[in-house]
């Protein structure tokens, strides 16, 4: 590994070519915040590919691109004075002191649930008036559930054992099941979120990240349909000439691979 001179030394080489692209490259120098903004988004949605795939090379040229992109913002906020790369790091590094007191003051945890009300506890006396104020509006519908009740669990507004989030989603099937009998579709839709959401809750108490289980299970189909149609090629048949009987053949087999 890198001595601390040595990645000192790459970060500054990184901010140095900054420099040097902001001024003399056509494209670099036309790009603004708003510009970026999605090209970060989707930065972030490549590593976090990466790190699914498990993939430790792929995350490190991802963990370039999105740090670059960190350098990029900090570089325009310099050329309007508004803040640079150091004001960037300072900030975090006051952040991080200020919500780990048990660190770096004299409060007592006892184990990583003590952290996290903590943490809740000193956004608000930082004068946030929600602990909801924290979750980005443009999140995944999956990942904001999640990041809503990691929020009020660390306030204490939580269920106490997993078997009640169970009997909650079990609940909420029965009046999901209910609305579609009678088949109302506004209910319908608002009943399914409601199971959605007990299930987002269940998979905090089985200490499963949703959005990652269902992207495994994503990737997990793509390859056996895939594998599917592959075989469909093969034999020179095409998917929608094949039986569900046929398919499934080649589906059974893609699962044992």
């Amino acid at each position: 590994m890198n001595t601390r001179a040595d990645q000192l030394k790459a970060f500054d080489r990184l901010l140095t070519i900054m420099d040097e692209l902001r001024a003399q490259c056509p494209w670099d120098k036309k790009q603004t915040m708003e510009t970026l903004r999605h090209l970060t988004i989707e930065e972030t949605y490549e590593l976090g590919d990466a790190i699914l795939d498990n993939d430790l090379e792929e995350v490190k040229k991802e963990l370039g691109d999105v740090l670059l992109h960190i350098v990029f913002y900090s570089k325009i906020g310099s050329e309007t004075n508004d803040f640079d790369i150091a004001d960037v790091c300072n900030g975090i590094c006051e952040k991080l002191i200020s919500r780990h007191p048990h660190i770096y003051g004299d409060v007592k945890v006892e184990n990583e649930e003590d952290v996290k009300r903590n943490w809740e506890n000193l956004k608000l006396k930082e004068g946030k008036k929600s602990v909801l104020e924290g979750v980005p509006n443009s999140l995944p519908a999956l990942v904001k559930a999640n990041r809503i009740q990691e929020k009020v669990a660390g306030v204490g507004f939580d269920w106490e054992e997993p078997s009640q989030v169970l009997e909650k989603v079990e609940e909420e099937l029965k009046e999901l099941k209910a609305e579609i009998d009678f088949n109302n579709q506004d209910a319908i839709e608002s009943e399914f979120g409601d199971v959605m959401f007990s299930m987002v809750n269940y998979a905090r108490f089985l200490n499963v990240n949703p959005e990652n289980a269902l992207e495994r299970t994503n990737k997990k189909f793509s390859k056996r349909f895939q594998y599917l149609e592959e075989k469909a090629q093969a034999l020179n048949k095409p998917l929608k000439e094949m039986t569900l009987a046929e398919m499934d053949v080649f589906w059974e087999e893609a699962k044992k691979l």
